[in-house]
């Protein structure tokens, strides 16, 4: 996650060039709104790298008229039944592939649901189908990652996973809180792949090559090391994070801003498309969309395009839950009991 910064004014053979800026963020005025900085040329810049650096800016592609007519394919649309059946798929596939599961008191699912549905009606973000959603609580104490099968006119969504992670923290300058509300992972943006470079420290911002950074647009985030916690723009991401040096600290508050999570579940939403929906339709007509989603993919018809955060500080029942002695809600789906 950076913070904007103002562009560079450089002289060049008599011509003037505005080049943009993708090092330390800076302070500035939140009245003004950061320039869309990328590569206009498509292709990751030097700073690609760094946590927060933004996508390369989507330019076009031109049509010709002899071109054949191509369509983007509609959602799919399923029962709740077969919903709940994809979703306990789902929910074996991530008790194999990702070792970083924690459990899910009954709780704070219930306590996550609600404050989702929440940001999604003041959103105006219409749940039209099921479909994955990802909750991830900022609360500096909890500190999780949730899937959920998400029900429309419905509470009670089943657990697909849960993982720790890690969110924006506070004390470290031009460090920002990560922000509350729906963030979708929109077509408007292609996101990008790691490329396993270190920084000055030795640290991988966004974990080994090839690992997915789903990147969510400019937003508005307080400034965590402000008292006053003036709000500044950040470009909020998703992403793995450095295997040897970070991942151990996930559960902790961490980031720059940007949502870290282990390289596993990194991998797992990557095979199973499960925010990819928008990608996936756009694949159909975009060579590039096609181009970063992974060959061997098997897309789930549940697939959404919605990271909701959310902050369960205020809420005592979920502040003195004991995760260890909890009945964990990521076993597969039942009858008798629905998680």
């Amino acid at each position: 996650m950076h913070g904007a910064k103002g562009p560079i004014l450089l002289f060049l053979a008599g011509s003037l060039l505005l080049v943009p800026e993708l090092t330390q963020a800076q302070e500035q005025d939140t009245s003004k709104v950061p320039p869309p900085v990328a590569d206009t040329a498509g292709h990751q810049g030097a700073a690609a790298d760094r946590e927060g650096a933004p996508s390369p800016v989507i330019i076009p592609e031109s049509v010709t008229e002899a071109a054949p007519a191509l369509q983007i394919p509609s959602l799919p649309i399923l029962t709740e039944e077969q919903a709940r059946a994809e979703a306990t798929v789902l929910n074996h596939a991530f008790r194999h592939e990702v070792p970083a599961a924690v459990k899910v008191p009954t709780v704070r699912k219930e306590a996550w649901v609600s404050l989702a549905q929440k940001e999604l009606t003041e959103s105006g973000y219409p749940l039209d189908r099921p479909q994955v959603v990802i909750v991830v609580d900022r609360n500096p104490a909890v500190q999780r990652l949730c899937i959920f099968l998400a029900l429309p006119h419905s509470s009670d969504w089943q657990v697909i996973g849960s993982t720790k992670v890690s969110t924006g923290t506070t004390g470290r300058k031009f460090y920002y809180i990560t922000p509350t509300g729906v963030f979708q992972n929109t077509a408007d943006i292609l996101g990008y792949r790691a490329l396993g470079t270190k920084n000055e420290n030795g640290i991988m911002g966004n974990g080994i090559k090839g690992m997915r950074v789903w990147d969510f647009g400019w937003q508005w985030a307080e400034k965590g090391w402000l008292p006053s916690r003036e709000k500044g723009q950040i470009r909020l991401e998703m992403h793995a994070t450095d295997p040897v040096y970070l991942e151990s600290r996930l559960g902790h508050t961490a980031s720059e801003g940007c949502i870290r999570i282990p390289a596993a579940l990194n991998v797992f939403f990557d095979k199973h498309g499960l925010i990819d929906a928008e990608y996936e339709r756009m694949s159909a007509i975009d060579e590039r969309f096609k181009a970063l989603l992974r060959p061997d993919r098997t897309p789930s018809p549940l697939a959404g395009a919605s990271v909701i955060v959310v902050d369960t500080a205020d809420m005592p029942e979920v502040m003195s839950v004991n995760t260890a002695d909890a009945k964990s809600t990521t076993k597969p789906h039942g009858a008798a009991s629905r998680g």
